[in-house]
């Protein structure tokens, strides 16, 4: 078991509900800080309890003001270094600048390279993340980082929650996400197709359209899977798509719901069954205003592995036995 005293949470002002929760699974207390703003932007920490000699985590999300987020938990990491933390974990269940992570035209910034250098410069020895967009960001860092899957949550909520799960075929949206889909689909033992977004012409603003490369979908239970949502334009094109080439149902299951520039309307007009995301950004806001989205809890899995770290066990167990025993989904 592990000492109370010695692993020390903290978060910023990105997702307090989200670092709450994993405080009382721990059952360890937030330390207390304040994270505030002055008047010209600049941002001011104050830690009130001693974090010397200390596990610390700090718990912080890429969400909604990503860089105000981002700099809160460069200068958190950097105080509990001069504060002498024994080893400082960043907990960042959404990476910042994740999409940017090569150069894919001339004079393009790999800006989660720069991230990963600016973490470490401010004094982090460890990362832990979820869901990457893409996993060679691991590859960024000098230190530690563990990627942690939502994939064992969403496969608990297929099996629980989607009717017809058994006669499914899992969608990947785009080329890319290929390698997501078809591990869930062997799981599951079900088929699965691949989605491939095109342009109807050379100018940027020709219309887009989406045709089905691999798989059919006819009179099967469409589950789309992807790691990330912001603007929705690409669930619109896929789910009606999918309705259009003959799915009994279409079911979006997605990692990270930004849902930054989302029409919710268009969402809930759109034939999908549900839109599933997970709390790693905050949904407080977005399920008011979507009667079809569902919200998986990821705190368990995050505390468990903030327990495991801090004990030296295994992470990699998280998705094997851990994830089949614990067999249980959380919905907020």
């Amino acid at each position: 078991m592990y000492h109370n005293n010695s692993i020390r949470i903290l978060t910023g002002n990105s997702h307090p509900e989200l670092a709450q929760a994993v405080a009382d699974r721990l059952n360890v207390p937030l330390v207390s800080c304040t994270v505030r703003n002055f008047s010209n932007g600049e941002i001011d920490v104050k830690i009130f309890e001693s974090v010397r000699d200390e596990d610390v985590f700090i718990i912080q999300s890429g969400c909604a003001d990503a860089n105000d987020n981002l700099m809160e938990l460069l200068i958190l990491i950097s105080a509990c270094k001069t504060a002498s933390a024994r080893r400082i974990t960043a907990v960042i269940p959404c990476f910042p600048y994740a999409r940017m992570d090569k150069k894919d035209k001339s004079r393009a910034p790999i800006t989660a390279k720069l991230v990963a250098n600016m973490l470490v410069v401010a004094g982090c020895d460890h990362v832990i993340t979820m869901d990457l967009h893409a996993s060679q960001i691991q590859g960024f860092f000098d230190i530690p980082v563990d990627n942690l899957f939502s994939e064992p949550l969403m496969l608990s909520y297929i099996k629980r929650y989607i009717e017809g799960w058994q006669n499914a075929i899992i969608v990947s949206p785009d080329a890319g996400g290929a390698k997501r889909v078809t591990a869930i689909a062997d799981k599951l033992g079900v088929e699965f197709a691949l989605i491939n977004r095109k342009r109807d012409g050379r100018k940027e603003d020709a219309p887009e359209r989406m045709e089905i490369l691999v798989g059919d979908v006819k009179d099967k239970v469409a589950i789309m899977v992807d790691d990330m949502i912001d603007s929705g334009h690409t669930l619109t094109l896929a789910a009606r798509t999918l309705a259009e080439k003959g799915a009994k149902s279409v079911h979006a299951l997605i990692s990270h719901g930004l849902l930054s520039e989302t029409n919710f309307n268009v969402i809930d007009e759109l034939p999908i069954e549900q839109l599933v995301v997970t709390n790693t950004i905050p949904q407080t806001q977005h399920k008011t205003a979507c009667s079809k989205l569902r919200v998986i809890d990821v705190s368990p899995t995050i505390a468990e592995s903030i327990r495991r770290t801090h004990n030296g066990e295994s992470i990699s167990l998280l998705f094997e036995e851990w994830a089949e025993s614990s067999g249980t989904v959380d919905l907020l």
